[in-house]
């Protein structure tokens, strides 16, 4: 099951809004079959892998990551080609929340005569498919917050210091999460001050970029800014105010940038309704590197469920940007984050983690 989740991540930026699935077929104690699902209409994880072992996969066990699906969508049930391969068993992490398959594939499986077990490695499979099950749960992304932040919690340098806070390797992974993400997502200031591109500029990388969202209540992204530039090449969409000027949407509009209107508050466009309409749209893993007010924002409301934080080696005091602000008190505890995980990299300290956002 291990190396089926492993084989799932192959389709991470690629499936959405399909969930990551991995198969290995096992005959006689060796892998005879291996298979993921590669990209959005392709063929199933558990198709592939029966193809790949032939003959062999007849009287074999297939270990698959999600819950096989029953019903036709854009390619015919895989439990109809697990059946007709004879398998003697499936062994599968999680249920699909799918109500369409959820408990049915089990079921048809089993009145098939093919046994069944369920459960193996069901919090990593979780944790793999979080936009997913987010998704199918509450109607919401799974949002991972990226930060860097100086040792003293500052995530701006003061005036004339060093451009980067992270390292070059700390830079190439955040070029990674984009490249992994569905939607890359900021609020104007960051436009304003940084003028970002917001794409997965690692050597190598595929065509397929995540689209770039920008928070910006009353239409303030510059019409030359980069993110706007390069629409053509990258989906860009701007979520504003259902006051914002109608002109200036217009003129966004002509040069290819999506604009979306939303309800606002006093902090800005409602980002629980951004969100949701991402998660409707198909986009189901968001990557949040917008500055202090969208961190705070997303942690307050409990829509950032994953962080990612950068703790970089410098110290920049009273006159770098301040981090965060008022917060949840239950994030001022141990038990705020869960499944908390360090590493080096490049010289910097990155801590992930998940946040139990209740929703």
């Amino acid at each position: 099951m291990s190396e089926a989740l492993s084989l799932g991540e192959r389709g991470r930026g690629s499936v959405s809004p399909n969930p990551l699935v991995g198969a290995v077929v096992i005959r006689d104690g060796n892998v005879v079959g291996r298979g993921w699902h590669a990209r959005y209409g392709a063929a199933h994880a558990e198709v592939v892998a029966l193809a790949e072992a032939g003959e062999l996969a007849r009287g074999a066990t297939l270990y698959v990551t999600l819950e096989p699906c029953c019903v036709w969508g854009n390619t015919p049930p895989c439990t109809d080609a697990i059946v007709d391969a004879d398998v003697r068993e499936v062994v599968f992490a999680l249920k699909d929340p799918n109500p369409d398959v959820c408990g049915r594939g089990l079921a048809t499986l089993r009145r098939a005569g093919v046994a069944v077990r369920q459960g193996v490695l069901a919090e990593e499979a979780a944790r793999a498919n979080a936009g997913y099950l987010r998704s199918r749960e509450v109607g919401l992304p799974s949002v991972l917050l990226k930060l860097a932040l100086s040792l003293d919690g500052r995530v701006a340098p003061p005036p004339g210091g060093p451009r980067w806070t992270s390292s070059e390797a700390s830079r190439a992974l955040a070029h990674r999460m984009r490249g992994e993400a569905d939607s890359v997502m900021v609020g104007v200031e960051t436009v304003l001050s940084d003028d970002p591109l917001l794409t997965d500029r690692r050597p190598g990388a595929g065509a397929k970029q995540a689209a770039r969202v920008i928070l910006d209540t009353s239409l303030r992204t510059p019409l030359e800014s980069r993110v706007v530039s390069t629409a053509s090449e990258a989906r860009t969409i701007i979520a504003c105010g259902d006051r914002a000027d109608e002109e200036r949407e217009s003129e966004l509009r002509a040069l290819g940038v999506d604009v979306w209107r939303f309800g606002a508050t006093e902090r800005g466009v409602d980002l629980d309704a951004v969100l949701r309409k991402l998660a409707a749209k198909g986009r189901l893993y968001v990557l949040a590197e917008g500055g202090p007010a969208v961190a705070t924002e997303l942690l307050r409301e409990g829509l950032a469920d994953r962080i990612a934080f950068f703790v970089c080696p410098v110290l920049y005091g009273a006159s770098g940007g301040a981090t965060l602000g008022q917060l949840p008190a239950e994030l001022s505890t141990r038990r705020g984050l869960r499944a908390v995980r360090w590493r080096e990299i490049g010289g910097d300290l990155l801590l992930e983690a998940e946040i139990d956002v209740g929703k």
